[in-house]
């Protein structure tokens, strides 16, 4: 198969007039400055597809549902029990059915990779399935009906607090020892099929797992994906001082092996001391900042961050927006209302393009998916965007797509499967009304 975009974003930058063959899951060649032929493809301009490194799918099935104010001040807290409330009434088809919409609008916004932060896995009275890994097979069986690939990312959670706090009721359907969760990862391991997928593993939080157990499993699955939440709430700095006179992200950095193949998610608050110690660690900064916005985590101190050049990435995390411009677009106007000044996270030149390309990066590090670029070789993860204004300059179009109106996703490409054709995955209407049925049951 053979694309011909008016205009596409490689290493180097826009170019004008290319093509683009595709071989199986493979970028197999290039050509630039070349018309369009007959039996080509045609798109306006190609970009990358962008890794979603933060999601937990399941939530999709109660976006935009926690909007109404109780009695008493709302919080992150709050919405939290009715996570727990939703989470204790799926079934395993509903779990697929739901994680199937969310990874059809992530390809249909432009994402191509799934990173699935998974912790639901037990039955809702807390048992484990006769398969320990029947949750998670329900996740790798939406990503292949849909196309994205997947990097999974089972959740281990044992506790309920700092120090190793009994969980609550409301917990049960994610709890494991250490040996019940190896023989989760290894079902995983062994049920996994599809070369573009990889398996990492993520200890939930310092509130969820101890640092002996996340030191424990850092040696047991060396040299994987290895992601946790960390200071996403001022009350979970204020608990982890309480607890042992660290800030989460001051005892992380001193007690555990955090590295490259780390994605510290939200990383809100943050010391200068911090701040410096992630950079240097090679880790990347998970940031969701539609989700963190919603549930009034803080604002991520990028300009610091990134002067000491700390690598991020997006994701969509509670799913209650899923689009690759309004994270990034939320990340910059985050940014400007903090620091009440413009442009802020870039040092010249399109803020668009080099937040896309910051998050690229970072995704692609976090999820152990091989660079996402435009060049021989590469996966073959594509975003054909659409421009209304038919405007000549494809400098300025990431720009537009994220700070402005009009230009959208028109095509993707995942691993070589054209997924979305007009702005359209080929199977949504189905898959969105087993979703909808399953969360009519549920609400």
């Amino acid at each position: 198969m053979r694309i011909h975009a008016a205009a596409a974003l490689l290493p180097a930058g826009w170019v004008e007039d290319v093509r683009v063959e595709l071989s199986e899951s493979r970028i197999a060649g290039i050509s630039v400055g070349v018309p369009a032929q007959a039996d080509d493809t045609r798109v306006e301009a190609l970009i990358p597809g962008m890794p979603n490194l933060h999601s937990h799918t399941f939530q999709r099935g109660f976006s935009g549902l926690t909007e109404l104010r109780g009695p008493g001040k709302d919080s992150f807290w709050t919405w939290r029990e009715v996570m727990y409330r939703f989470a204790l009434q799926l079934n395993p088809e509903g779990v697929q059915a739901i994680a199937a919409l969310a990874c059809v609008e992530m390809l249909e916004a432009g994402y191509t990779r799934l990173g699935e932060f998974h912790y639901l896995h037990h039955a809702p009275d807390g048992r484990p399935y006769d398969d320990p890994a029947e949750l998670s097979l329900r996740i790798f069986a939406a990503a292949e009906e849909t196309g994205i690939a997947l990097t999974h990312l089972p959740v281990f959670y044992a506790h309920g607090g700092f120090g190793g706090a009994a969980p609550n009721e409301g917990q049960r359907r994610f709890l494991h020892s250490l040996d019940a969760f190896d023989r989760l990862m290894e079902r995983c391991e062994a049920r996994m099929t599809r070369p573009q997928d990889r398996l990492g593993l993520a200890p939930h939080s310092l509130r969820g797992a101890t640092p002996e157990e996340i030191r424990y499993l850092a040696a047991q699955w060396p040299d994987r994906p290895f992601h946790i939440h960390i200071a996403e709430q001022v009350k979970e700095v204020e608990d982890s001082l309480a607890h042992s006179g660290a800030r989460p992200v001051e005892a992380l950095l001193a007690e555990t092996p955090v590295g490259p193949n780390w994605c510290l998610i939200h990383a809100t608050h943050l010391t200068e001391a911090e701040i410096t110690g992630i950079a240097q660690s090679g880790a990347v900064a998970g940031l969701c900042p539609v989700t963190e916005a919603n549930l009034g985590d803080g604002i991520f101190p990028a300009p610091g961050f990134l002067a000491q050049g700390g690598r991020f990435g997006v994701g969509t995390d509670s799913n209650v927006a899923i689009s690759v411009a309004q994270e990034l677009q939320m990340l910059e106007y985050s940014q400007r209302l903090s620091l009440r000044g413009r442009n802020i996270c870039t040092e010249a030149g399109s803020t668009g393009t080099a937040l896309f390309n910051a998050a690229l990066q970072g995704g692609a590090q976090a999820l152990a998916a091989p660079q996402q670029e435009l060049a021989t070789g590469a996966p073959a993860d594509l975003v054909a965007l659409r421009d209304p204004m038919a405007l000549s300059n494809p400098a300025s179009l990431l720009d537009r797509w994220i700070f402005g109106s009009g230009v959208a996703v028109d095509q993707v490409w995942a691993s070589g499967r054209h997924v979305v054709q007009d702005g359209r995955h080929p199977e949504r209407d189905r898959i969105r009304r087993a979703a909808s049925e399953v969360m009519r049951k549920l609400l």
